[in-house]
């Protein structure tokens, strides 16, 4: 998968897994927030959303254990690493 043209072409759902305190101090435009620690008890909610799910975080770690995680419950995602990284894919379609 190529997070370039998943975004680029709105293939999928943006989804930022940093805490709401994170998030609130900036995030990718029209993502979602799910902490990681929050992603079992809101599986129905995950399996609702547009795949392939882009996961992002501050760095990458939350992300990529996200993405282990959630790809073991059959989950179509990508670790797309910081949010700043996908934010800047994002911008570019804007």
């Amino acid at each position: 998968m190529n997070i370039e043209k998943i975004i680029k072409e709105k293939q999928g759902t943006i989804l930022d897994v940093r805490t709401p305190e994170e998030f609130m101090g900036g995030h990718v435009m029209g993502s979602l927030n799910i902490p990681v620690q929050e992603l079992g008890n809101r599986m129905d909610e995950i399996k609702a959303l547009k795949t392939p799910l882009v996961l992002c975080c501050a760095s990458g770690g939350r992300s990529g254990m996200a993405q282990g995680f959630l790809s073991k419950q059959g989950i179509e995602c990508i670790n797309g690493g910081s949010w700043l990284d996908v934010n800047y894919y994002h911008a570019q379609t804007v």
